[in-house]
C-alpha cells in the first residue's frame, strides 16, 4: 500500500468549487481509497491505495470529484520525498531573518527543465523571487501572495503546466502529517 498526497487546486476559494471535506472523504472512500485524510478546506488529501502510479491516483481523484461534485479540479499528486525535498532544497531557508509568511511552494504537474526559470521572465515580477527544483518552484514574495503577478495563472501560462501553490506553513504541516502514515 502506498500513501499519496493529492493537492487539489482551486476548491473552496472565494465561494468557488465548494466541496465539504467530509463529502470528499466519503466520495474517495467509495471508490476504494483508504485512510482518506484531509487537511484544511483548501484541498490537501492523503489517500492510501495499492496503486503506485501518482498520475493514475490523480486521475481517479479528479474523475471522482467531477462525477460526485461536478467540478473540474486540477490535481497534483506528490510523494513524501517531494515534501522532504522542500525542506532540504529550498534556497530561501538559508536566509537570515526570513519571513516564512512570504514563502510558498508551487507544485508542478511535471518535472521542469533546469532552464525553465528563464521562461518565467522574472524581471516582469520583481521584486518577487523564484527558484525551480524539479517539479517544485520555491517562491519568495516581496509583499505577499495577494499582491503579485507571480501567481498560479502566470506560472501555468509561462511554463504550460498545471500547478498548485501552498504556503510554507501548510508545506511543513503536510510533511508532519505524512510522517504519521509511516
Amino acid at each position: 500500500m502506498t500513501t499519496h498526497l493529492a493537492l487539489l487546486r482551486g476548491i473552496n476559494v472565494s465561494g468557488h468549487n465548494m466541496i465539504k471535506m467530509e463529502a470528499l472523504k466519503t466520495a474517495l472512500e467509495n471508490i476504494g481509497f483508504q485512510n482518506v485524510t484531509t487537511y484544511i478546506q483548501s484541498g490537501n488529501v492523503f489517500v492510501t491505495t495499492e496503486e503506485d502510479n501518482p498520475a493514475k491516483v490523480g486521475f481517479l481523484i479528479k474523475q471522482e470529484i467531477f462525477k460526485a461534485f461536478g467540478h473540474e479540479v486540477p490535481v497534483v499528486v506528490i510523494a513524501k520525498k517531494d515534501l522532504e525535498a522542500c525542506m532540504t532544497n529550498n534556497p530561501y531557508l538559508k536566509e537570515k531573518d526570513l519571513d516564512t509568511k512570504k514563502l510558498y511552494v508551487a507544485f508542478v504537474s511535471m518535472a521542469l527543465r533546469s532552464d525553465s526559470i528563464n521562461d518565467l521572465k522574472m524581471s516582469q515580477v520583481k521584486p518577487d523571487q523564484a527558484h525551480i527544483d524539479a517539479n517544485r518552484i520555491y517562491i519568495k514574495y516581496a509583499v505577499g501572495a495577494g499582491k503579485t503577478r507571480l501567481d498560479q495563472k502566470y506560472i501555468e501560462k509561462k511554463l504550460n503546466v498545471t500547478t498548485t501553490t501552498r504556503n510554507w506553513n501548510t508545506v511543513t504541516q503536510l510533511l508532519e502529517m505524512y510522517d504519521e502514515f509511516d
